[in-house]
């Protein structure tokens, strides 16, 4: 039996997410594998392109539906369950689109997901990560179902470009559900670095204070050229906005260089840095659990030690 795998991609109707080229490569991972990309849109000719470029994809599947405007999970599922006849596998990235659709996707088809999906061992054996990340289980999916998963962006190098697969248009005409309809969307604008795909992130925690007082984050991020992130004490408090946490229940990142202000490091944010490269910290307290995962830590007063750093920067 020849093993497909079928990624559905994540974009804004322009251009991808970060996370889809680590779903593929993740897709590519598997042993044996022919990989496509599925394009869910109102007009995705440049998603196509820019998925066709992903090295180790064979081909794109290029879907256009009026109704696919707004990428919403209930739309969309149907969609895919009726383009994955024929595949083995069904992945797409742990993000919120992921984790909206992927879900549902297995409950058409009748199958338990595997989520979080952090390695690939054999064609139908991964890891995933359970308890906030503190074990690891290894998982074997049944041979003669269709495997759904969402894969572990922060675990997997993006696709390098370079392919040249072929798109293909195709169509359904599957019956969509009537019951759920696009209302408005409101998201945040901002010229900082995506959250979840920047290489240097600055994430301030409670001990700011105060949402004034956390622009301090905002400020040192600037000028690092880094994205911001926040714990969910900070969150939780009205420092930050929701989009901005980090951990368990908010994102999971991977960034080269990861800047935790006044974080004390509980295990749901840990969960989520632990694929960091680097880690540094700046807490007061010694004993605060950040230290034992950060690669630098400083003990010391970050109204202090902030905007020391800031001024270094800014003398260049």
């Amino acid at each position: 039996m020849s093993i497909k795998v079928l990624v559905v991609a994540d974009h804004d109707g322009n251009k991808l997410n970060a996370g889809t080229a680590r779903a593929v490569k993740a897709a590519v991972s598997v042993p044996g594998a022919e990989v496509h990309v599925l394009v869910l849109a109102a007009a995705g000719a440049a998603v196509a392109a820019a998925a066709a470029e992903l090295a180790g994809v064979a081909r794109v599947l290029q879907a256009d539906r009026a109704e696919n405007a707004h990428l919403m999970a209930a739309t969309l599922a149907p969609q895919v369950v009726a383009l994955a006849a024929g595949y083995t596998h069904v992945f797409g990235p742990s993000s919120s689109f992921g984790k909206d659709l992927l879900p549902r996707v297995a409950a058409l088809l009748g199958v338990a997901q595997i989520s979080d999906l952090m390695s690939v061992e054999g064609t139908y054996t991964f890891k995933r990560p359970i308890y906030a990340g503190n074990a690891i289980i290894t998982v074997e999916a049944p041979a003669d179902q269709v495997v759904v998963a969402t894969v572990r962006t922060a675990s997997f190098e993006a696709a390098a470009d370079g392919g040249q697969a072929v798109i293909e248009a195709v169509s359904t005409t599957v019956a969509l559900p009537t019951h759920t309809r696009f209302v408005s969307v409101q998201s945040a604008k901002s010229d900082r670095p995506d959250l979840q795909s920047a290489a240097k992130v600055v994430s301030g925690g409670r001990a700011l204070g105060s949402k004034e007082q956390f622009e301090l984050v905002f400020r040192l991020a600037d000028q690092m050229g880094a994205a911001v992130g926040a714990s969910r004490a900070a969150v939780d408090a009205g420092y930050a906005p929701n989009e901005l946490q980090v951990g368990q229940t908010g994102k999971i990142i991977a960034p080269e260089l990861y800047l935790a202000v006044g974080i004390s490091g509980a295990i749901q944010h840990l969960t989520g840095i632990k694929d960091a490269k680097t880690i540094v910290a700046i807490n007061k307290d010694p004993e605060a659990p950040i230290f034992e995962v950060a690669d630098i830590g400083l003990v010391a007063d970050l109204f202090v030690v902030v905007p020391e750093l800031q001024a270094t920067l800014a003398a260049g």
